[in-house]
Formats: structure tokens, sequence, C-alpha cells
């Protein structure tokens, strides 16, 4: 090592010294100290932090039947959503693994999906980094599962379009004006316009489990009521009276699992206690 404190002192760089140090024959040796802060750490920075995922995988095409996969991540390497652990999965890991995703932004619902038995959208919902405990994720529950982590939403979107969403007018002609509206009038809507369609309250929700075929489900009535006490629409009865069946609203038990798993903070509890109370009056309430 006398070559290399005499290559440092003479003003050499440290690589030339130590290129000085091993070409002289001697050799280096590191403390158990310096190995401790040589320690790996991820990508931003931090200390390497391992968590498991748990990831629900199912491919019709293969004969295996649905099961939990694992898969072991850095969360201090990736952004801090669920979704940016699929992602990071999906990159590194596994390919194959299907799920929807599209804005990143809580707007478009598309990756809503089951994480640790409550539905949530992956692109809102925070990793959480205690790695002592695995994080499950799953389809939206009650669907049928076309693969992985994608469900059917044709029943769900079916549902919707039969509740005529978009405004109804006995005159179309609006001579080249707006269909105005009050303040007043307006802010009956919100609350209500915000939904996204993302089905994660329709899929909480035990009545839509069980009758799903005849309920129209939470989030899809609290768009019809939307358009029920929307002051521009011309066609409050006859929305009403398709309504009015024993099972497309009256399924509804207020259990409030809607309101509770909403990304978006809405009522559709709330909404669809209005469309009752609509339908007994046989008027917008």
């Amino acid at each position: 090592m006398h070559a290399l404190a005499g290559a440092l002192r003479r003003g050499g760089s440290l690589r030339g010294a130590l290129l000085a140090g091993l070409g002289n024959g001697a050799s280096l040796r590191i403390s158990s100290s310096a190995a401790a802060q040589a320690a790996p750490a991820s990508s931003s920075g931090k200390p390497v932090l391992m968590k498991e995922f748990l990831v629900y995988r199912w491919d019709p095409e293969t004969p295996e039947k649905p099961a939990y996969k694992s898969y072991k991540v850095d969360v201090n390497s990736c952004g801090p959503m669920m979704l940016d652990v699929l992602f990071k999965i999906k990159d590194e890991q596994d390919q194959s693994l299907v799920f929807r995703r599209s804005c990143r932004e809580g707007i478009c619902g598309s990756c809503a999906m089951n994480i640790d038995g409550t539905n949530a959208l992956a692109c809102l919902s925070k990793v959480d980094k205690s790695a002592s405990q695995a994080t499950k994720v799953a389809p939206l529950p009650h669907m049928y599962v076309v693969k992985d982590l994608v469900v059917d939403m044709s029943n769900f979107y079916a549902q919707y379009k039969a509740i005529k969403p978009f405004l109804q007018k006995k005159s179309m002609d609006s001579g080249g004006q707006e269909w105005f509206q009050s303040r007043e009038d307006r802010v009956k809507l919100d609350g209500l316009y915000e939904c996204i369609l993302c089905a994660c309250c329709s899929t909480s929700c035990p009545s839509y489990w069980w009758n799903q075929d005849k309920y129209l489900g939470p989030a899809v009535l609290l768009q019809a009521y939307r358009w029920v006490v929307d002051s521009r629409d011309d066609a409050t009865q006859e929305r009403l009276k398709y309504l009015d069946d024993a099972y497309r609203v009256y399924r509804c038990k207020t259990i409030m699992n809607c309101a509770t798993v909403c990304p978006k903070g809405l009522n559709p509890g709330k909404a669809i206690a209005k469309l009752k109370q609509s339908i007994h009056a046989e008027k917008a309430i």
C-alpha cells in the first residue's frame, strides 16, 4: 500500500493510485463497515424494499385453473400507486399479465379492480409499503373474467344504455340556441355527473351480485337520476315509468357499500333514495 500512498501524495488521481498499488502487487481489503455502506439501493436512491404481491391469474386458453401468482417488487424503485406496481411486474417480470388502464388520473375508470378486498382504481390506490404482509390484487368481484384482471363489462354497459343516458327533448330544434339552465338547477347535478362508470360501486353491492340480470345497480341508477333531475330533459315521466319495477330500483337495500368504495366520493345510495321518492311522487325530487 506504500505505492498507493505515494501516488496520492504526488497529486495523482485515486484511479491512478489504485492502479499503481495493484500494479505493485498490493492487496486491498474492504472493512465490514465499508461493505455495509455498499448495501444495494433502489434506482430512487432509497434502500431496496421488497414486497410480495399476489395477483389473480387466469387464461381461458390454457387448462390451468384460476390462481394467485406471487410477485416480489421493490416498491422503492417504482411509482407510489398500485398501477405502477402492475406496470413494473408486466415490464420486468411477466409480460403475459393482462389488465385495463388508460388515463392514470382517476378519470377513465379503466383500472378498476379489487385490491386487498376493496374495489378501487389502481391508479388512485397507494401501495401499502408494509413488507410484512402481501397485497392481493383481483378482478372486480362477481363479474365474468375475460383474462387475469380484465372483466366482461357487457352487461354493465347494456344496463347503462337502457336508461337512455342522453338529453331527450320534445323538439330537438333549439333554434340555434343553447338549452339554458338556472344555477339552482345546475347545482342539482353536482354529485351525479362526476360518475366515471368504473363499476366499483355496482360490483361491491350484494344486491347487484345476486340480481345483476335484473337490478340496474348503483352506478346506473345514479346516472338514471342524473337525467331525471335535469331540468332541461323532457322525458322525466318516461324515465320514471321505466324504472318503476320491483327489481330495477327496489332491490337496493341501502347497504351503502357503493358510497364507501366510490373513487370519486359520490353517494349512489342517496341518489337511489331520491329516485324512489321521484317514482312515488311521479316527478323529479
